[in-house]
């Protein structure tokens, strides 16, 4: 049973790195894609899934182990003779499985506690980034565009002809970054006068301002879309794409990039300043993995609505609270639970 367990861990842990991985990694590029975004969905709930799992082995874990040992760190695979460090210290005492053998290494040794630190630290600032550009995204990818889309939609050149209407400054730390609006523009091969709200342009539009337009010929009821800060034709044709072109991706791709070198560094002293026996003490720890678990789930849940479309329900607001600062929660909870691996070795 106890062997059990431990590989229901191992192999929940590796599942859940990848599935959580490409869910994130398809966040990179959604925005454009129309919901539900089923892709995203199905790899976070499995990552979701297995973070459940793997905290109910890991607590079964700890329901087995023999009255009076203390904190057990890392458990040799089934059939091998399992070593366990108290709080005194003392080495574990692995025995050399057939798995090992062919493996060539120990899931017991120093080298592979800090490898596996390594890889989720990998993650972290990944997903913590890719929740961030996905949370910038989101504004691409409204209603009117999925309809504009299942429309017919195309890109088309157009002149503003009548006064901008209802014009807001977009500001940013008291910096113009551009103009909100609500247009009436000529198409150039289509209709001569064309709503658009909620219109965003660099400068600050008049009559006889040309802008491009994302439109349908077959439904020029549903109006159009102006936004210079981002690709309209990605939009139009509902590809995946990471960080495509505009402001919008450019400004999403040094967010990511800026977030991964942070968690980067962070990761890096966190594998390789604390102690093997230390690593093997969190990554076996019911408490420690619950919060993280609890984390995944919660997250998971939060952004549901979102990759299905749909408004949150009134139990799912908190969540959905959870999932909008997710990508600094996921910094912040594995940033302190991580301090857990420093102490007594």
């Amino acid at each position: 049973m106890r062997s059990a367990l431990v590989w229901i861990v191992r192999v929940c842990g590796l599942v859940g790195w990848v599935a959580a991985g490409v869910a994130c990694w398809w966040l990179l590029g959604v925005s454009a894609v129309p919901r539900p975004w089923t892709g995203p969905l199905v790899w976070g709930g499995v990552a979701a899934g297995c973070a459940v799992v793997r905290v109910g082995a890991l607590w079964g874990l700890r329901a087995l182990r023999p009255r009076g040992d203390e904190e057990a760190v890392s458990l040799a695979k089934a059939g091998a003779r399992e070593g366990r460090v108290g709080r005194a210290g003392r080495n574990e005492e692995l025995g050399r499985a057939p798995l090992d053998d062919v493996l060539g290494f120990s899931f017991g040794s120093p080298g592979w506690a800090r490898v596996r630190t390594g890889a989720v630290w990998l993650l972290v600032p990944f997903a913590s980034g890719a929740l961030f550009v996905g949370m910038m995204a989101d504004s691409s990818g409204n209603g009117r565009i999925d309809a504009l889309r299942e429309a017919g939609a195309e890109v088309s050149a157009a002149t503003v002809v009548e006064p901008p209407r209802a014009v807001r400054e977009d500001l940013s730390d008291d910096v113009v970054r551009g103009y909100m609006s609500r247009l009436v523009v000529s198409v150039s091969g289509g209709p001569e006068r064309l709503t658009v709200k909620g219109a965003y342009t660099d400068a600050k539009p008049r009559v006889g301002t040309e802008v491009e337009v994302l439109w349908s010929r077959s439904a020029p009821r549903l109006g159009g879309v102006v936004h210079e800060r981002e690709s309209l034709r990605t939009l139009a044709a509902g590809r995946w794409e990471a960080f495509p072109d505009g402001a919008n991706g450019g400004d999403a791709l040094v967010a990511f990039v800026l977030v991964m070198v942070v968690g980067c560094v962070v990761g890096a002293v966190f594998t390789f300043a604390a102690g093997p026996d230390g690593l093997r003490r969190m990554a076996w720890s019911p408490t420690v993995q619950t919060v993280r678990g609890a984390l995944t789930v919660a997250v998971f849940l939060g952004w549901r609505p979102l990759l299905l479309g749909r408004d949150a329900s009134a139990p799912e607001v908190p969540f959905v609270l959870v999932g909008a600062g997710g990508f600094v929660l996921v910094l912040l909870v594995y940033v302190f639970s991580s301090l857990t691996s420093f102490g007594e070795d």
